[in-house]
């Protein structure tokens, strides 16, 4: 039996990054729990200090197939390059061919270039793009494939 889990990204703008983010995987806000019409409201009831109510933002995968996605507020700015980092699969994958993987990586680095994030890197194989290795907006790695 597998056991549920989700992704925390520490950050200096939560609910920034987390715009970026939805926009590069499809994901969503995570609705706030049900009997609140907002998050604020669950942190009034939660007795949550109001100079803390900006400090999570939450996703989650509209499909419910995916791990939902926290970014939390933290004093420290990153300062190495990341142990772990997220494939974003808008090309379809390497199964795909490269025919229609390509223009699909392409399509989506310029997308997300336009939302904040920056190109760290082109990897070719066999003298064509294979994936694209990028920053988002506050700098965490990811690669488009």
């Amino acid at each position: 039996m597998s056991t549920k889990w989700s992704l925390t990204i520490d950050c200096a703008r939560p609910a920034e990054l987390a715009r970026f983010w939805a926009l590069a995987l499809g994901y969503v806000e995570k609705p706030p729990p049900a009997g609140f019409a907002d998050w604020n409201a669950w942190f009034a009831h939660h007795e949550v200090p109001e100079d803390e109510w900006d400090d999570g933002a939450y996703l989650i995968d509209p499909d419910g197939a995916g791990p939902g996605i926290s970014f939390l507020k933290v004093p420290e700015a990153k300062m190495v390059k990341n142990r772990l980092h997220l494939d974003v699969q808008a090309g379809g994958g390497r199964e795909t061919p490269w025919e229609v993987r390509g223009p699909r990586v392409v399509a989506a680095v310029e997308r997300l270039t336009a939302a904040g994030a920056t190109v760290l890197r082109e990897h070719e194989m066999r003298g064509r793009l294979d994936h694209v290795e990028m920053a988002d907006p506050e700098g965490h790695e990811f690669c488009v494939v």
